[in-house]
């Protein structure tokens, strides 16, 4: 490959007729005057198509080119990806695409495909014996490592036709869902607004479905991502903050089951939570709890999106979430004082999200490194009781390690049903159940209930009385008729005499008033399954993502388990099977034994399953599970080099 020098791109590009001298003065001011790269700012102004200066860079180059739409299509495995780390692809604009391991053959696409720099630095970071640099737009290469290695959905968004025309779209969206929603306040959009979002000769059409509807809620969070990636691009390391801190925002009320329409309003608060605070400082709640000068800044400008989406109608919801985000658990923080439960939900869970995301995306996090999962945890486990809520650190704790599922994989499991409709009473006693070792299964109102219940696997009930449209008593008279015998603890505010007498009378077993300690409930319900005949033990299941195919091995072999791990990865299945925590024997894909298991033991993706009551019949592997582990992963790494 040749590597014509950067500065006399334009003259090739004059001599070879693709641009006028006007067209190419034109875009030389702009990069001059924005710092954007000349490829980009020629196909943006018009000057040039993509696809003809594509084929005049890869003529060039002597290589071939990579058009944006098929960038922003192509599938990239996460093992392609650990190839080239996020800093090599960033500092050199270098996008891995495929890898062929029989001839050791990797290709990329760079902007610069004729810089033997990037050559050189690919080939030191993969130990590929070749490489194959394509070239494609700045920009596209750009989208490619934001949408793959930081997770931004729509990266390709503002480079992309197809993507353009998805975000326009939205935009018709967004202003049908601003003009049929009534503002949360009663206010009624101004009409310079409304001006503003419909033109003179747009038709406002009758809805097609009120913006209530769940498709409508899921379009508006689309559209509110969409344009808050564009607003992130240039954020440096904090490009995509915003849409990560939405996703781990739902994926922590999920957990909570908190419902649906307060979940979205969340989901929104977390989009826009950053929206007009773009400053030197990034200012989280355990940095502006930290920092003085990042205070003074939050302070100014706490309710900026607030008042910038005036308009707009939020959720009450979520305008509160992002007027008490900086509040502390202390009562030390702003704007009101407010301490422990009077902080709004919302807010107590972005504060923590918020924080967490910072530590482990952002360089210049108050530590200068990104943190991992484990330790930004310990980092918000330090600041539990004065700036954030214990409960919810210790929660986004399990959501973020899979350490509930390691509780889940090394317990005996009693299966708990916890009833109740106030999410955080009852995320309080479930995390602390989960710690000793319960599955807990949580339910909102009777008819949930009696989902779980359906199912036969519930060991003991704990529940409130009061369960807003029905009461459990009349729940559990139901169950008792029907010959129920299921251990059943009432934890309830309700003090009346007769709803006391009524619950010992259909046969409760205790009767505790709130507040209640959490370890108080717990001993009580292992009073009550103490006398109970052995159990058969049950299976467990969950997914690769969450925890790793090596973390569960090592945890099934730590723990001394026998059983069978079963694992399914898309069409792909096999087994792995354990006996006192030794592996014996693995079947995956037509292959038996050691191969089969160090065919399967890098998967990060699908899903698994274990069964304890399985009793293998056989032991064709008898190495240690240390060893087996070890030749697994260095024979990965040598199919990655």
């Amino acid at each position: 490959m040749s590597n014509p020098p950067q500065g006399h791109l334009h003259e090739q590009l004059l001599a070879d007729n693709l641009v006028t001298p006007d067209q190419l003065e034109a875009v030389l001011q702009r990069v001059r005057g924005n710092g954007s790269r000349v490829e980009d700012v020629l196909i943006e102004s018009g000057a040039v198509s993509e696809a003809d200066l594509l084929k005049f860079l890869a003529k060039l180059y002597r290589t071939r080119f990579v058009a944006t739409n098929k960038l922003a299509r192509a599938e990239v495995d996460r093992a392609l990806l650990e190839v080239i780390p996020r800093r090599l692809a960033e500092e050199f604009q270098v996008f891995p695409v495929l890898f062929d391991a029989a001839s050791s053959t990797l290709s990329v696409v760079s902007p610069d495909a004729g810089d033997p720099a990037v050559l050189a630095a690919v080939k030191q970071a993969s130990n590929a014996r070749d490489v194959r640099v394509y070239v494609a737009r700045p920009a596209a290469v750009r989208a490619a490592i934001l949408k793959h290695y930081s997770g931004e959905l729509y990266a390709f968004a503002q480079v992309d036709t197809t993507g353009r025309e998805q975000y326009l779209s939205m935009i018709d969206l967004y202003a049908q869902y601003s003009i049929q929603t009534p503002p949360a306040s009663g206010a009624v959009p101004s009409t310079e607004r409304r001006e503003r979002l419909v033109g003179e000769d747009d038709t406002v059409r009758a809805p097609q479905r009120t913006a209530n509807t769940a498709t409508t809620k899921a379009s508006f969070v689309e559209l509110a991502t969409v344009l808050v990636s564009l607003l992130e691009n240039n954020r440096g390391e904090l490009r995509g903050h915003s849409p990560l801190v939405s996703r781990w925002t739902r994926k922590l009320a999920d957990r909570i089951r908190l419902a649906p329409d307060e979940v979205h309003a969340l989901v929104v608060a977390a989009l826009l939570h950053d929206v007009g605070k773009a400053a030197t400082y990034h200012l989280t709640a355990l940095n502006v709890a930290m920092f003085d000068n990042h205070r003074v800044a939050a302070q100014k400008t706490f309710q900026t999106a607030i008042k910038l989406f005036e308009a707009v109608p939020l959720d009450s919801t979520t305008v509160t979430t992002l007027q008490t985000m900086y509040e502390r658990f202390d009562g030390q923080g702003f704007p009101d004082g407010l301490a422990g439960k009077e902080i709004p939900l919302g807010a107590r869970i972005l504060a923590v999200v918020d924080t967490y995301a910072d530590l482990t995306q952002n360089l210049n996090n108050p530590y200068r490194r990104q943190l991992t999962a484990p330790e930004a945890c310990d980092v918000l486990d330090r600041h539990k009781e004065s700036v954030f809520d214990r409960n919810l650190v210790d929660l986004l704790r399990q959501v973020v390690t899979g350490d509930d599922l390691r509780a889940k994989l090394l317990s005996e499991r009693t299966v708990v049903l916890l009833i109740d409709p106030d999410p955080e009473e009852s995320t309080v006693l479930e995390l602390r159940m989960v710690e000793e070792g319960f599955e807990v299964h949580l339910a909102r109102n009777v008819e949930e209930a009696e989902g779980v219940l359906a199912h036969g696997a519930v060991e003991a009930v704990i529940s409130e009385t009061d369960l807003e449209t029905d009461s459990a008593l009349e729940l559990l008279a139901t169950l008792r008729a029907g010959g129920s015998k299921v251990p059943w603890v009432f934890l309830t505010r309700d003090q009346r005499r007769e709803a006391i007498a009524r619950a010992f009378e259909l046969g409760a077993n205790d009767y505790v008033l709130k507040p209640a300690s959490p370890e108080v409930l717990i001993a009580k319900v292992k009073q009550l399954l103490a006398q109970r005949q052995a159990r058969s033990p049950r299976g467990v299941s969950g997914s690769l993502a969450e925890l790793a195919l090596t973390d569960v091995v090592q945890v099934l072999s730590q723990g001394r388990k026998t059983g069978q791990l079963s694992i399914r990865n898309g069409s792909e299945q096999g087994e792995v099977h354990f006996l006192d925590g030794a592996v014996v024997n693995a079947l995956w894909q037509g292959l038996r034994g050691e191969e089969a298991f160090f065919a399967m033991i890098g998967l990060s993706t699908g899903e698994f399953a274990l069964d304890p009551t399985f009793r293998p019949s056989s032991q064709p592997i008898n190495s240690n599970v240390e060893a087996l582990m070890l030749e697994g992963l260095r024979r990965l790494d040598e199919s990655r080099s």
